[in-house]
């Protein structure tokens, strides 16, 4: 007699084990972007000309290896030109641009917290868009999380938050529940690298063509950089800017997706948090208060419990045999 549901649960914590990594690799990635671009534009970069090269150099890195990924399969590229564009305009380009000018107006972990209310916004789309209602356990990970960010944010101590930066972070919010809702979407059949690149390139081009009719100003400059632990030539903060936190980011942000759904996806990723006051402490100075640790270790308790809240999948009917 044999049994398949051993199996298949080791390929399930096979599956979740592999997503929870990639997840980690992205929120990683993703959070030293602010730092380093935050260098970029107090050495004269324009917020949009930061993005754009990002995206830019992204894409460039991306391409080959999209194109060997999809394997001639071009007409389902076709097929998901629209997702592909919203991708690229909302949670590639929007999401960016966004973010950027928000770190303009406050510290990158103030502003970094404001977009990741996402996760939020993650789970009412799937509770209104597919019934997926949240139990118990999600809401307490959510309250836990929530309850992080306020202390993370140390509004408690009657820190100011500028009005600008606040409606700029909350933009960077939308476009990051589009990009957990749509990267963890595998009806598609793109390969994840394929949707990051052509997510990305779109991106690119939007931001060029926003450039060129003015709505965006791009100025960049050939100064060094100053960072707190040192001075480097221009281009190396852009190249980890584009490679780094923007083509692994992104390429291990849909991997993530696609083991784990929208949901924990987009909670796992509240440890960009973490990342982003580690690097602009690093990087920038800016020492991260007790209170903000404090803040971290209950976003790490709240990703947890959503975890453990995550409905479990119906076992396969055992199958049995002589």
């Amino acid at each position: 007699m044999a049994t398949m549901t051993d199996d298949t649960v080791n390929l399930s914590r096979q599956r979740i084990g592999a997503g929870l990594a990639f997840a980690l690799a992205s929120a990683i990635s993703f959070g030293l972007s602010g730092s380093l671009a935050r260098g970029l534009m107090d050495a004269g970069w324009t917020p949009a000309a930061a993005v754009t090269m990002r995206v830019l150099v992204a894409a460039a890195v991306l391409a080959i290896p999209a194109v060997i990924a999809l394997r001639g399969r071009w007409g389902l590229l076709r097929q998901n030109a629209r997702m592909v564009t919203v991708y690229g305009v909302a949670a590639v380009a929007g999401a960016q641009l966004c973010y950027f000018n928000a770190v303009v107006h406050m510290e990158v972990g103030i502003a970094l917290l404001i977009e990741y209310t996402a996760p939020v916004a993650v789970i009412c789309w799937l509770w209104a868009r597919h019934g997926q209602r949240p139990g118990r356990l999600t809401v307490l990970g959510a309250v836990i999380a929530a309850a992080g960010l306020v202390l993370v944010l140390d509004l408690m101590s009657g820190a100011a938050l500028n009005p600008v930066g606040v409606l700029w972070a909350l933009g960077a919010m939308v476009g990051a529940a589009t990009y957990f809702i749509l990267s963890a979407d595998e009806s598609t059949g793109l390969p994840p690298i394929v949707l990051a690149a052509g997510g990305l390139a779109v991106g690119a081009v939007t931001l060029l063509l926003a450039g060129w009719v003015g709505i965006l100003p791009l100025a960049a400059s050939t100064a060094d950089v100053e960072y707190a632990v040192g001075t480097v030539p221009w281009w190396l903060p852009v190249l980890a800017l584009g490679v780094v936190t923007a083509a692994l980011a992104y390429v291990t942000g849909i991997e993530a997706g696609r083991r784990l759904g929208s949901r924990l996806a987009s909670f796992v990723a509240l440890l960009e948090v973490v990342a982003a006051l580690v690097a602009a402490w690093l990087l920038l100075g800016e020492l991260p208060r007790v209170v903000q640790l404090l803040g971290g270790v209950l976003i790490l308790v709240g990703v947890v419990a959503v975890k453990l809240g995550e409905p479990r999948e119906a076992p396969l009917p055992v199958v049995t045999g002589t």
